[in-house]
């Protein structure tokens, strides 16, 4: 039933409306996203707002979905979502749209648990709503945002990040006095606030102006102005509370008092009997309460009921929907709940509760179990809340789960000394499943309290089980120190079964890794190893152990035998054929290549050839996306851009979530950001800022690190500045080489500064940047040889930058071997750019210029080969100020092939297989043979697709197009 009353004009608003209009619709470019956050006190208008936006970009040709959230703490998952569409579902609409709704609400009801988690549920919902808005723009309107449920927290933050690849607005209303403490909300909107394509309005009551213009609207005069002056101080520019007064004046009820709270129960006592009733149990339900309920619950006639609901909606205290009544404040609710005696409350959640249950349907049960609890009835609420959890558990929303089982478990526990518990409840089942929700959740110490309440219980698990999970809980809450000594207990007990012990040492060998204690990890995954040997079916321990060992292996200066541990574990893994351990060893062993190893073709054929294999075994959407990020960070640095660049965007499409999207993500931007591609640089920074408002600090110094790049690139270093001196004190990180890599941001930036004269030299943040560079050199002494080796390139950059700041043009001899040094890392693009800054030291000694503009060239062709634009124009800029030409003739850029009898005029032979790897010199003899790739394949035990990257690379490397010149090239330099 809608409101059929009169409506107060809209005061004060008309530019916001029209501002959130144009944010939501004009100014969204096609397959955008964008937001409007409206935040404000209660009755400042905010919903009423919503109600005139939806309406003016209906009106524009928008598809629009509204939805409120539940204002209790055990709401179902994606609840506004699913509201938002059964109320659409209930209008008319065209065939193609009623039945992509009804296909999307069959999504949630057929949903079930599968190995790719909460992310496919969010592909398969985006999928819906693609279908849904039928190529128009959608605007999803959502209110009182405060009681978000976790589920649909996630859903904005994937949609917003642009993953979901739709034309998305969204619309939401928050009530700013609810955001207090640690409310999870309040961290998510701190970050979105920084973000260009979302906004968040604060929404201020009325002006002095707009609230005489309001109260004369109702009262239908202007008020005397002392009436005036009592409004405005009672009201304090709150429209609802400006209507309400007002209201009174016109009606010519006098002698209220000042409080709010005896205006609302003015207004009630003014109801007609039923009406009274009516209004009481609104309040007493959760919102919207149907009319069918509500029926049942006051238990009028029809014909009465209709009457009563009439009168409460004519007094401003109802508002009428088709899905249901809702108060028209929800402070009316916080007035009436001292009005009634306990055993009058009690009696309408009774109501509620039966009549839900004679209606059992799965968005009632959590309502169900609302209400018998609040009727005093334990026993009756504990199978609902129990029900609710599930249902949440199969949705994947853990943090709504935790509630329920939290629910559960005070309904189980006696409130009085001599009251027995519910009959047939398993507490240690309760505690179980309310422990591991709130862990999976993120309320680990939560958990923690659970297991303890668990372990003093009656049928709970044994000692060892109990010392494992404690472990797995203190490592996630950050506490590692516990977390070891729990693992060691595990191992120590004597209840510990053969797989709960190879369970432990595996899950301890990966903790010591993390600490950095390589060879108390090494010693622990043997140990693991031996463990699991004896016991049936434990691959995935032994994937765990073999990454540790491999890892420690190779950070202590033994990489075969890391490597060899970690092919071990892949054909393990192979072997028990579990999708998840096959993935686990290809990430961890590409992750070794392109990491510590530093070998990164290598490590960028096992992650493609790994990514591959997953998509066979039905994990494409998170285990492939994960190894193709790897694929595309190791092409990146190669300088294989444009194989990246295609890597990237089929991994893109498989619309990935949560951490493995941010991976694609910065991989992307990473491109972006060589290419100097601004707008597509900011887009993914800002999706990626979006994605990390739900959390995953461990990406964090990447994303400024971009950051930083780009902001150098635009000439605005104090933003560089800025990036890297919040990278400085956020991070705890020990990793030496990403330290390294934000150090050489950071002097760059500095130095940068300094030659441009823009932005004056920090200090400060100099000295800062030093003590940085010292420490990580003191770090990779004792790290192994391959993490040293890559972090000598990235302090090579540093002292460099540091002689730009020391005299203003920088030492040619620290640029020189900065540039060798990652010329032996074949990184091509740090290269050029240590040779661009040679040159530009050797230009303002003015000396060697012939020198310095064979450097320019050599720096140049590599910039261009890249399609690394902004590199290429600073270049070009040096290179015209020093009159060098960079374009060599084309008789000299282009050397005519010699016989391989015929040694060049000036010099002996040269190697022009120099820059392949010995596999690519194995593919290019196969081709040389005149074999396919797919035989080269057979051959080399390398899928064809692999094979096909390989001779991409050759030929880049040897500058050809087409297989008979890189043979040729091949016979040319074959050995006698």
């Amino acid at each position: 039933m809608a409101s059929d009353v009169d409506t107060a004009p809209l005061v004060g608003r008309a530019d916001t409306v029209a501002s959130l209009r144009s944010a939501l619709l004009d100014d969204v470019a096609p397959g955008s996203t964008a937001a409007v956050f409206l935040t404000g006190e209660s009755g400042v208008g905010k919903t009423r707002l919503l109600t005139e936006v939806s309406e003016r970009v209906r009106q524009a040709g928008a598809l629009v979905l509204t939805g409120s959230c539940l204002d209790i703490g055990d709401a179902s998952p994606l609840h506004p979502l699913r509201q938002a569409l059964r109320r659409f579902d209930a209008e008319p609409a065209e065939a193609r749209t009623a039945a992509a709704v009804r296909g999307l609400l069959q999504v949630f009801d057929e949903e079930t648990p599968g190995p790719d988690g909460a992310g496919a549920l969010l592909e398969r919902v985006t999928r819906g709503l693609h279908l849904v808005s039928g190529g128009r723009p959608l605007v999803l309107v959502l209110d009182d945002l405060q009681w978000v449920d976790r589920s649909t927290r996630q859903l904005l933050l994937y949609l917003l990040a642009g993953l979901g690849d739709l034309h998305l607005s969204v619309l939401a209303a928050i009530r700013a006095e609810s955001l207090q403490g640690a409310h999870p909300l309040r961290r998510v909107l701190t970050e979105l606030r920084r973000l260009r394509s979302v906004r968040v309005v604060d929404l201020a009551p009325l002006d002095r102006a707009g609230t005489d213009e309001l109260a004369a609207a109702i009262t239908g005069e202007p008020l005397a102005p002392e009436a005036a002056d009592r409004m405005w101080q009672r009201s304090g520019g709150n429209p609802f509370v400006v209507e309400e007064l007002a209201r009174d004046l016109r009606d010519g009820r006098h002698g209220l008092s000042d409080t709010l709270r005896e205006v609302f129960l003015s207004r009630v006592d003014a109801l007609p009997q039923h009406a009274h009733a009516v209004v009481h149990a609104v309040a007493a339900g959760v919102e919207p309460v149907e009319h069918w309920l509500l029926a049942q619950v006051v238990r009028l006639p029809e014909e009465e009921l209709i009457e009563a609901v009439r009168a409460a909606v004519a007094h401003r205290l109802l508002v009428g929907a088709d899905d249901g009544y809702r108060l028209k404040h929800r402070l009316v609710a916080e007035v009436l709940a001292h009005e009634l005696l306990p055993a009058e409350r009690a009696v309408l959640h009774r109501r509620y509760a039966e009549a839900l249950t004679s209606a059992t349907g799965e968005l009632h049960q959590a309502r169900l179990a609302h209400h018998w609890r609040l009727a005093g009835e334990p026993a009756r609420a504990l199978p609902a809340a129990m029900a609710a959890a599930r249902e949440a558990e199969r949705l994947h929303g853990y943090a709504e789960a935790h509630r329920h089982w939290s629910v559960a478990l005070q309904l189980a526990t006696p409130t009085e000394p001599d009251r027995a518990a519910p009959a047939g409840v398993d507490r240690a089942e309760l505690l179980t499943h309310a422990a591991e929700s709130a862990h999976h959740c993120g309320e680990h110490a939560r958990a923690l309290d659970l297991l303890e309440e668990l372990a003093g219980a009656s049928g709970g698990p044994p000692a060892c089980a109990l010392h494992i999970r404690r472990a797995r809980y203190l490592a996630a809450a950050g506490r590692s120190a516990p977390a070891e000594a729990e693992y060691r207990r595990a191992l120590e007990s004597a209840d510990c079964t053969p797989q709960e012990r190879a369970t432990a040492a595996a899950h301890l060998a990966e903790l010591l890794l993390h600490l950095g204690r390589y060879a108390e990890a090494g010693d622990q995954a043997r140990e693991a190893l031996l463990l699991a040997a004896a016991v049936p079916g434990a691959a995935s321990e032994v994937v765990l152990a073999s990454a540790a060992l491999g890892y420690s292996e190779a950070y202590l200066e033994d990489p075969e035998t890391g490597l060899t541990v970690m092919r071990r574990a892949l054909e393990t893994a192979e072997r028990s054929g579990r999708p998840e351990d096959v993935a686990c060893a290809y990430l961890h062993l590409a992750e070794l290549l392109t990491g510590p190893l530093n070998i990164l073709e290598e490590g960028v054929v096992v992650a493609r050839r790994g990514a591959e294999r997953v998509a066979e075994l039905g994990l494409g959407r998170t285990w492939e996306t994960r190894l193709l990020a790897i694929a595309t960070n190791g092409l990146f640095r190669v300088g294989q851009w444009a194989e990246a660049e295609k890597v990237v965007a089929a991994a893109l499409r498989h619309r990935p979530s949560g951490a493995d999207a941010v991976e694609l993500l910065l991989a992307r931007c990473r491109l972006s950001v060589g290419y100097g591609d601004v707008e597509a640089s900011d887009r993914d920074l800002e999706a990626v800022a979006t994605v990390l408002a739900g959390g995953g600090a461990r990406h964090v110094l990447p994303m400024l690190i971009l950051r930083a790049g780009l902001a150098m690139w635009q000439g605005r270093h104090d933003l560089a500045r800025q990036a890297v001196q919040r990278g400085l004190t956020e991070s705890r990180s020990d990793d030496v080489i990403v330290l390294a890599t934000l150090a050489w941001h950071g002097l760059r930036a500095e130095a940068e500064a300094s030659a441009s004269r823009t932005v004056e030299v920090d200090p400060t943040a100099v000295r800062r940047l030093r003590e940085v560079v010292d420490r990580v050199a003191r770090k990779s002494e004792k790290a192994g040889a391959p993490v040293r080796y890559v972090a000598d390139g990235f302090l090579a950059l540093c002292a460099a930058e540091i002689s730009r700041l020391d005299d203003g043009r920088g030492d040619p001899e620290l640029w020189a071997h900065s540039a060798i040094e990652w010329d032996r890392r074949n990184h091509p693009y740090p290269a050029a750019y240590s040779r661009l800054r040679q040159a530009e030291a050797l230009l303002a000694r003015r000396s060697r210029v012939a020198t310095a503009g064979k450097l320019l060239r050599q720096a140049y062709r590599t910039a261009q080969a890249l399609g690394a634009a902004p590199l290429s124009s600073e270049i070009r800029t040096l290179a015209g100020r020093a009159r060098v030409t960079l374009e060599e003739r084309e008789a000299a850029a282009r050397p005519v092939p010699l016989p391989r009898s015929a040694p060049p005029a000036d010099g002996p032979v040269v190697d022009e297989l120099a820059a392949l790897t010995a596999r690519e010199r194995e593919v290019l003899a196969a081709v040389a043979e005149g074999l396919t790739n797919k035989e080269i394949g057979q051959r080399l035990f390398i899928s064809e697709r692999t094979i096909g990257v390989h001779v991409s690379h050759i030929f880049d490397k040897l500058q050809v197009r087409t297989r008979v010149q890189a043979s040729a090239i091949h016979l040319r330099n074959r050995p006698e």
